[in-house]
């Protein structure tokens, strides 16, 4: 979800842990989500004896008003960071605004460069990755590109040895698959950057912020009312992001990189950053834009791909069941692109 000037307003209700979809290619047929030429990569971990193998898929939305409208979201998987053989990248970067397209290529070019040429980068993953945003967002600040009303999300994960670290600014996700006993259980990865979270609208609001959900903005509803439920129940028109004295920019995150205007209220692109020792109870991981996740739960899209040998299967089942659930509720869908990515032979039970 991104702006107002961006992405749709309107949400509704995901559909539940507990939605047990049984035909994988039910939907994976619809539009253009088998996209020719998708392989399997794979990449070694030789410190610890496994291997990665991978697949990604990217689905520009359907924008029936909009036809020339570009596929805002990008994504960057580059192996072998510094010459090291196990120490991998994967990221989805969702654009959003009149540039967003323009946003999330130059974070997702910068930022893997960044944290490439950082040589703390094995000692202290998770200072360098707040340093490479910091860097990443005030080079896109002095580019040529106007954010000041665009930029883009990014959700990311840096494989060093059997240990996973997962930087997340904005509202997109990564999800790990859980191993408990008969049973393939979703763990977020990463907690969704908006006024729903009570840390993150008290801390917007200290820098000036006002937030208010669109009816309250247009004075439908009491602007008094500083509640609004949860992102499950009450999506459909989420507390916002304004200056104080105007109707803009009107963010439904409250993390990104680029969007300077709203950086003057708390928008900032410092990222929340998760560590997993991976086990052999760890089978695989998703990172994905929240196009995945604007009706699909984490469990649902777990389930998916747990169901399915090949992860390009999964993957355009993923895309075709988002995409068929989007038109089902508006007459449009999000970008839509998705990593995963599978643990093989790690034997280490931890």
């Amino acid at each position: 979800m991104g702006c107002v000037h961006g992405k749709c307003c309107c949400r509704y209700p995901r559909s539940s842990d507990g939605d047990n979809r049984e035909d994988l290619g039910r939907y994976a047929q619809v539009q253009t989500h088998i996209l020719a030429g998708r392989s399997v990569e794979s990449a070694q971990v030789p410190s610890h004896n496994f291997r990665l193998e991978y697949s990604v898929l990217t689905q520009r939305g359907f924008y029936p008003e909009s036809p020339e409208k570009e596929n805002q979201d990008s994504y960057c998987i580059r192996t072998q960071l510094q010459g090291n053989p196990n120490v991998h990248f994967f990221g989805v970067f969702d654009g959003h605004g009149q540039f967003g397209t323009e946003c999330s290529v130059f974070v997702r070019d910068r930022l893997v460069e960044i944290l490439s040429n950082d040589s703390t980068l094995l000692d202290d993953p998770v200072k360098a990755y707040n340093s490479a945003f910091s860097i990443t967002n005030e080079e896109l600040h002095a580019s040529d590109i106007d954010d000041s009303m665009s930029g883009t999300t990014a959700i990311t994960a840096l494989l060093v040895g059997d240990m996973l670290y997962v930087a997340n600014v904005g509202d997109s996700r990564a999800v790990m698959a859980v191993k408990e006993g008969n049973r393939v259980v979703a763990k977020d990865l990463s907690s969704d950057q908006t006024p729903f979270r009570k840390d993150e609208c008290e801390r917007v609001k200290s820098c000036g912020a006002r937030v208010l959900s669109v009816d309250q903005v247009e004075g439908l509803k009491d602007p008094d009312i500083q509640s609004w439920g949860d992102e499950e129940t009450e999506g459909g028109d989420p507390p916002r992001l304004w200056v104080q004295n105007g109707m803009y920019p009107g963010t439904a995150f409250t993390r990104s990189v680029g969007d300077s205007t709203a950086e003057s209220i708390g928008v900032v692109a410092v990222p929340e950053v998760t560590t997993v020792h991976l086990t052999a109870h760890h089978p695989f991981f998703v990172v994905a834009s929240d196009g995945v996740f604007e009706f699909l739960s984490s469990q649902t899209v777990v389930d998916m791909v747990n169901r399915a040998a090949d992860p390009r299967d999964a993957s355009s089942a993923i895309a075709g069941e988002s995409y068929k659930l989007w038109l089902d509720h508006e007459n449009r869908t999000d970008d839509i692109t998705i990593i995963i990515v599978h643990i093989k032979a790690l034997s280490n039970l931890g």
